[in-house]
């Protein structure tokens, strides 16, 4: 099932359904793809979409392997998502894709009175500088010709990056859109997370990607594959 993105912050209510995942960090504006199986992340879906389809995915603290069943500790920083679309499975999962629509940072976890893990955010909205226009252009330019160079040479890829960079994709979408792309660990990746100041996230990215290209890192892993992709399991 698809269902039109939209998203309406003043009729946010502030409260989540919480799906945390050791070795995911979502961004805005990007679509991910999600295998759900474990029951209570099953009935966490099944309530969103008989409701406002919203999932807050989080990003799992070090150390929740000594609580993954209870409630481990999660980063204070998550990714609002919308299920666009999703599908049952014949043993009971679940595919479904996750539309990224804003960061929210958790104000506190509710107490259980489900089976899944629900909490208080609220968000976190884009910070621009007040006269960015020149800044701005060259830092698209900057995040284009350095993201190209790493990236992988093969035509779907460039088809998709050169529709990527040409359009009018404000600064702040363009560099969550790299961000989720880029091969860096979970701890960079949430850097760039809870970076709102967004001349500042475009920096680290372009930082990230002068590594990579220092350390000749091999090209980057986009995925490419249509409907249903490699999806992430909970």
């Amino acid at each position: 099932m698809f269902e039109a993105m939209s998203f309406s912050p003043c009729h946010f209510s502030g409260r989540v359904r919480l799906f945390p995942l050791p070795n995911l960090v979502m961004f805005p504006h990007v679509m991910q793809p999600l295998h759900v199986f474990e029951p209570r992340y099953r009935s966490l879906l099944q309530d969103a979409v008989r409701s406002d389809r919203l999932i807050a995915m989080a990003t799992l603290a070090p150390g929740w392997e000594h609580d993954y069943e209870g409630r481990p500790p999660v980063y204070p920083m998550a990714c609002l998502g919308r299920v666009a679309a999703y599908h049952r499975l014949s043993d009971g999962t679940y595919n479904l894709l996750l539309s990224g629509l804003h960061r929210v940072r958790l104000l506190r976890e509710l107490p259980p009175s489900r089976k899944f893990r629900e909490a208080e955010v609220e968000l976190c909205e884009d910070a621009y500088p007040v006269d960015p226009p020149a800044d701005e252009t060259e830092l698209k330019l900057r995040l284009r010709k350095d993201f190209l160079r790493i990236a992988p040479r093969v035509r779907e890829a460039q088809e998709q990056l050169d529709q990527l960079f040409s359009g009018e994709l404000a600064l702040g979408t363009l560099t969550d859109v790299v961000s989720y792309m880029l091969d860096i660990n979970v701890r960079k990746k949430l850097g760039l997370l809870e970076q709102v100041d967004v001349v500042r996230r475009a920096e680290m990215v372009l930082g990230h990607l002068a590594e990579a290209a220092q350390a000749d890192a091999g090209p980057l892993q986009l995925d490419m594959a249509p409907f249903p992709p490699q999806f992430s399991a909970n």
